[in-house]
């Protein structure tokens, strides 16, 4: 079966956030895919396959990292619906379903791929005891993100101190489900992005996720009420970092970016 790599939230290869891409006839057992993944060794590998064309959903889509199934993905279903669309396997909107509900992908005329997700429910909470020495900055406040994203939402200062931390990962693991978002206002929107983020997940094998979908269903309402706006841009500041244009569409929003094929190959173990 073809297996291909492909680097999501970006123009360019080698950037963005790489997601592991298998389309199958069907699901073979958990313990195949998830050894797929782990040997992907990728934030998170996607396995797809078509549905009866009477449903209300076109494919079928899963997603691991190399240690645990997750709820839900960006990058990944972003670079699936990419395979989709430049192989021909599927042409225009695409509905996946998951362990999300039904996910939808829109190919766009620009070349980018437009997602609808569910929007997480934020719940502001008290800065737990530690997390300030786990993360390595002070936060301004926290907020729970609901069973769907798994994670602490957590603002910091500035721009800067987002860009600078060097958390202890271990530590953070203790503090929610899937790990934390840290971000903060971007210190000058000239440069092409309203907010910056950088996401955290040791809980499931992932030190640093490089471009996270999944955490701007948070971060888009957290930063629409406070800079007054329903379409903004966040940048996620890993060392690859990526670009992902968000909507707020009440409790769905809307993740667009584009996506790279980098590696296409064979796999060989049945």
């Amino acid at each position: 079966m073809r297996i291909r790599i492909v680097d999501a939230f970006t123009d360019r290869p080698f950037s963005g956030n790489p997601a592991g891409v298998l389309l199958l006839d069907a699901f073979p057992d958990d313990a195949w895919l998830q050894n797929v993944a782990m040997e992907v060794n990728h934030a998170e590998t996607a396995f797809a396959h078509p549905l009866p064309e009477s449903g209300d959903a076109d494919w079928a889509l899963r997603w691991f990292t190399p240690v645990a199934e997750v709820a839900m993905c960006g990058h990944a279903t972003l670079a699936t619906a990419h395979v989709l669309s430049t192989t021909g396997a599927h042409k225009g909107p695409v509905r996946f379903a998951t362990r999300s509900g039904v996910l939808v992908a829109t190919p766009r005329p620009d070349g980018s791929l437009t997602l609808d997700f569910p929007t997480a429910p934020l719940t502001p909470v008290p800065i737990p005891d530690g997390v300030a020495e786990a993360l390595g900055a002070e936060p301004l406040s926290v907020f729970d993100t609901g069973p769907n994203v798994g994670d602490l939402l957590i603002e910091l200062a500035d721009e800067k101190t987002v860009h600078g931390l060097d958390p202890d990962h271990r530590a953070l693991g203790r503090f929610s489900e899937r790990g934390v978002i840290a971000t903060a206002r971007a210190a000058d929107p000239a440069a092409g992005h309203d907010y910056v983020s950088r996401c955290f997940f040791p809980n499931v094998g992932i030190d640093e996720d490089p471009v996270t979908g999944s955490a701007h269903t948070a971060l888009a309402p957290f930063w629409s009420e406070r800079l007054g706006s329903p379409d903004l841009t966040g940048l996620q500041a890993s060392r690859r970092s990526g670009l992902v244009r968000t909507g707020l569409r009440g409790n769905r929003t809307l993740l667009s970016g584009r996506a790279v094929t980098v590696i296409e190959g064979e796999l060989l173990t049945p």
